[in-house]
């Protein structure tokens, strides 16, 4: 998972970008970049890290001029060490530069097409830098001497044609303008916004979540469509086309469970209001369940859990408390590259407040359980804390399968839900009970229609939980190669292997 803006506007962008990628930093914490264009040349700077250490004063005077792209990583392949930052950037034709969010599942049959029919190199293990050569590759096959809207809807179009998985993108186009466009089922976010300048002239921007556009006084038109492409010119023209010929909305179900910040609204669903929803709907599986348990408490795991722990606790009543502090300087642990990086980080990242433990039955709520890892360390720190009982609640059904579209659990024997009953996780992880969300509730908490300001949402993508991959090409052997590559024994191995050699894609002196 990781977060994309584009900017076009009259003024310079540097200052605008780094400041949407903050808002952004949620999605990937593994590196960092940006790129701009001032009607003569482009500028980039990428580099591992967070967006406050990757840029600083002296990259920020050399970023000039009023268009420009940005990314912040979060590796679902190789490690926080592989030096694959983006955006990437390609010199033919034009020159053109993306930032991808999502995955593709034919990078392999991809890469070796582009080298086939174009003799295109790609230098990294990313699936990103293939799609920029795909779409550079489109656009070159399709184009004259300039760029017209119709090339550029055109390679879109080719894009679609012969890439699978999901992908949500910003490009740039050097001399002309960004493209922004979304894969057909529209599984990763991507919302547009437009606000006017001072001398009443159109500036637009492009980002994976709509906190991005707020924080920077845009007003959100709305989400980009499944399948469609946005071109939007260095003169502030934005020009729409559908490019994909059976477009269905299907966003990711997780960017609602964990992902998204609760402030940000995507495909017309309030982030906030759909975790209400999942609090209200686990209550009432409790209150089903469990109607002979008496809890004393209901306390979250910060910071995603809080509005369905609250909303849990309310139609519950009982009593709220912020039982646990969070270390704000410790990155998410989940999005964290291997296992034994995330093990040593839970301890430091949450620390119990004693007082809310002790001689108490104690309900958790968390948002979801994928390796177990820290749910286990969180029920052990709440006993250690004094509590009688400690019950487990899950705003998520279990994780059984992998995801292919952009999340890093792939593994499937890193799941705790691999080959355990409910009964059985909640005895891995020390729990006197344990109860998941039920997958129709979770999809409702999303579908209320009350809610939502888009209607157009005719699926949810929830292979984690389900096993149903929406893009139809997900084989066996496919999701047995993945394992290989993504299993966190490959990550540390490669964090092993990683040297000081600089690729001379980078760009990140």
């Amino acid at each position: 998972m990781c977060g994309v803006v584009g900017l076009v506007m009259h003024s310079p962008v540097n200052q605008s970008l780094f400041d949407a990628l903050t808002m952004l930093q949620h999605r990937g914490q593994d590196a960092a970049g940006m790129v701009t264009y001032d009607g003569k040349k482009l500028a980039m700077r990428k580099d591992n890290g967070l967006v406050r250490d990757v840029f600083r004063t002296r990259h920020m005077r050399k970023l000039l001029g009023n268009a420009g792209i940005g990314h912040v990583r979060y590796p679902t392949a190789g490690s926080s060490q592989s030096g694959e930052a983006q955006p990437f950037y390609v010199n033919s034709p034009f020159g053109i530069s993306l930032a991808h969010n999502g995955n593709l599942t034919n990078a392999k049959d991809l890469k070796a097409q582009l080298f086939k029919l174009d003799r295109r190199h790609i230098n990294t293990d990313s699936d990103s830098e293939i799609l920029l050569n795909v779409f550079a590759h489109e656009l070159q096959s399709r184009s004259r001497l300039s760029v017209e809207k119709e090339d550029v809807f055109a390679a879109v179009s080719g894009v679609h044609q012969h890439v699978k998985g999901a992908y949500a993108v910003v490009s740039m186009i050097t001399g002309y303008g960004v493209v922004a466009f979304r894969d057909p089922l529209g599984i990763r976010p991507l919302v547009l916004g437009k606000r006017v300048d001072e001398n009443g002239k159109n500036e637009y921007i492009v980002a994976s979540e709509s906190i991005a556009l707020s924080a920077l006084d845009f007003e959100v038109v709305r989400d980009i469509l499944p399948g469609e492409a946005v071109y939007i010119t260095l003169d502030g023209e934005a020009h729409f086309q559908q490019c994909a010929e059976a477009p269905k909305l299907a966003p990711c179900l997780f960017e609602y469970v964990y992902f998204a910040r609760p402030d940000s609204t995507i495909d017309g669903v309030s982030v906030h209001k759909s975790r209400l929803r999942m609090g209200k709907y686990l209550a009432e599986l409790i209150r089903d369940k469990w109607s002979d348990v008496k809890f004393d408490v209901v306390i979250p795991v910060p910071d995603t859990s809080r509005t369905v722990a609250l909303s849990l606790a309310h139609n519950l009543d009982i009593p709220y408390s912020e039982g646990f502090i969070r270390n704000r300087y410790i990155a998410r642990t989940f999005i964290m590259p291997g296992q034994k990086m995330r093990q040593k980080s839970v301890r430091q990242k949450l620390n119990p407040v004693e007082i809310e433990f002790e001689d108490k039955d104690v309900l958790i709520v968390d948002d979801s359980i994928v390796r177990g890892t820290t749910s286990q360390q969180i029920v052990e720190m709440a006993r250690n804390a004094g509590a009688r009982k400690v019950y487990f609640a899950s705003a998520a059904p279990p994780v059984r399968f992998p995801n292919v579209y952009g999340i890093d659990m792939p593994a499937v024997d890193e799941f705790i839900a691999h080959n355990r009953s409910e009964e059985e996780i909640g005895e891995f992880i020390g729990a006197d009970g344990i109860i998941f969300q039920d997958l129709e509730d979770l999809r409702k908490s999303v579908l209320d229609k009350a809610d939502r300001d888009n209607i157009h949402i005719e699926d949810l993508e929830a292979s984690c939980f389900n096993g149903d991959y929406l893009t139809g090409d997900i084989s066996e052997t496919y999701l047995a190669n993945l394992q290989h590559l993504r299993a966190d024994a490959a990550k540390d191995q490669s964090d092993a292997d990683d040297s000081s050699v600089i690729d001379i894609q980078n760009h990140s002196a």
